[in-house]
């Protein structure tokens, strides 16, 4: 019994069976933000013009905009982060590699400049 209870709490929310929201970066967030722009939406068009059956299709392209947007963006500035981090630990480590040999690009700035009185 206890197996089968801590397969369903790993097992995480599922969306319609195919997408893990507690595992794919973003999903939720984006999610969320779809379901306020669906209901913002929505409301909006239904208080202007009092048609339900638009009102509900406004609703649903405001909520696939929105979360693929909000998904993008997110995913996009993961990426940029990850860039970053990457290029930030290759330095870090050549910096370790070259410290004290003459490709050490700290020695190199003492180097080029001149220290006495000209």
């Amino acid at each position: 019994m206890t197996g089968e209870d801590e397969e369903s709490k790993n097992q995480g929310f599922r969306l319609q069976g195919i997408l893990n929201i507690q595992n794919t970066p973003c999903a939720r967030e984006a999610i969320l933000h779809g379901a306020g722009g669906s209901l913002t939406a929505g409301l909006l068009h239904f208080l202007a013009t009092s048609r339900v059956k638009r009102s509900f299709d406004v609703g649903f392209a405001g909520f696939v905009i929105t979360t693929l947007g909000s998904w993008l963006y997110c995913r996009m500035s993961n990426a940029k982060l990850r860039v970053q981090q990457r290029m930030i630990q290759n330095s870090i480590k050549n910096k370790v590699v070259y410290e004290g040999t003459v490709f050490d690009p700290t020695n190199k700035s003492k180097a080029e400049t001149p220290s006495g009185p000209s």
